[in-house]
């Protein structure tokens, strides 16, 4: 059950300054074809500046084995920041339902609106997730096979 200050209404936020490690670009150590866009602020790292905003303001409301997972987003980033300019993230507590938390999400760098949506996160208790992920490895099947060209697994019943 979620922490009683949990309550719609509280909003956080966080900024950060644009740089080199934080634009389309740098994302080409991973994905090569971002390697000649333009160096403005990435959407992925907006989504991830999002995300931090509400893990870093939900950590006093949470309990000491606690922690939160991001479950939805919808976002749409709407504007380029270049490198240099300030970016802030705000998160509006929208609802609690049960584990489930809702926020309205939107960043402005110093002139505009960048992006903005919707965000959701799940309470966790942290050893209990990590558990079930790490269960996952005992259920790995048979090798994988070809079947008319897809690559298939067995799964165990």
């Amino acid at each position: 059950m979620p922490n009683q200050t949990l309550q719609p209404g509280l909003i956080f936020r966080r900024s950060i300054v644009v740089d080199e490690t934080l634009t389309v670009p740098s994302i080409a150590r991973t994905f090569i074809g971002f390697a000649d866009m333009p160096a403005v602020f990435a959407t992925v790292f907006m989504v991830g500046l999002m995300e931090y905003t509400c893990v870093e303001g939900l950590r006093p409301h949470l309990l000491e084995d606690e922690h939160t997972v991001g479950t939805f987003i919808d976002v749409s980033h709407i504007a380029a920041t270049p490198i240099g300019m300030h970016v802030t993230a705000e998160a509006r507590l929208l609802a609690v339902v049960g584990r489930k938390l809702r926020f309205r999400v939107v960043c402005h760098d110093e002139h505009e609106l960048v992006g903005e949506g919707s965000h959701e996160r799940t309470l966790i208790r942290t050893a209990q997730f990590i558990s079930r992920a790490e269960a996952k490895r005992t259920r790995i099947a048979a090798p994988e096979t070809v079947s008319g060209g897809l690559m298939t697994s067995t799964m165990p019943g």
